[in-house]
């Protein structure tokens, strides 16, 4: 079975914008997803992106115009200045990973509930009860992010390791491989990837 490697950050506006297409992409094609968060910030700082708040106003104003029309033509609500943004993003992260070993829920709905509850919803990721209500939501026991942060933590690292390691510097990015797609808007290139090989 081919593996997708989703290389995620919970507070990526336009992962949130993929919605649940990559999960539909990988079900057409009989692939598996392994989410796999990353420490977006130590990417940026080792790739040489700068972070947001530091990027030109040229740069930042046309984030906020592309992230509008993005969301238009995809039929999601957002909010373009979350209430809660930037956050502590390793609480949703160990959680992610969390469930990856735990079983039982849905991943994707996981993944997108953290994406969602930022960019729509105006919650707070880094807040426990927000965690429990994401991993709730999407079949998960609430109280599975509370057992084994340290080794959460750990995997955090690992997978910003492996992701560097790749060439990744930005997310969402989806990797079959080595072979990189960076952006929701890789999502139909990464389809017909897949097609590629006959997965």
């Amino acid at each position: 079975m081919t593996t997708i490697d989703y290389y995620y950050f919970p507070l990526s506006p336009f992962a949130y914008l993929a919605g649940l297409k990559l999960e539909t992409i990988a079900a057409r094609h009989g692939a598996e997803i392994a989410y796999r968060p990353v420490e977006l910030m130590r990417i940026f700082a080792e790739t040489g992106t700068a972070p947001l708040a530091e990027r030109h106003e040229s740069r930042k104003a046309y984030r906020l115009r592309d992230l509008a029309r993005v969301a238009r033509f995809e039929g999601l609500p957002i909010n373009l200045q979350p209430l809660y943004f930037p956050t502590n993003p390793v609480p949703a992260s160990v959680a992610l990973i969390a469930a990856s070993k735990a079983g039982g829920g849905d991943l994707g709905q996981l993944a997108h509930g953290f994406l969602k509850a930022v960019w729509a919803e105006d919650r707070d990721i880094a807040d426990d009860v927000v965690v429990r209500d994401c991993l709730t939501a999407a079949g998960f026991e609430a109280g599975i992010a509370d057992k084994g942060m340290l080794s959460g933590v750990e995997t955090l690292q690992r997978n910003t390791d492996e992701a560097l390691r790749l060439g990744v510097f930005g997310a969402p990015t989806y990797a079959v491989g080595d072979e990189l797609f960076w952006g929701q808007d890789r999502l139909p290139h990464l389809e017909a990837h897949l097609a590629s090989l006959g997965a």
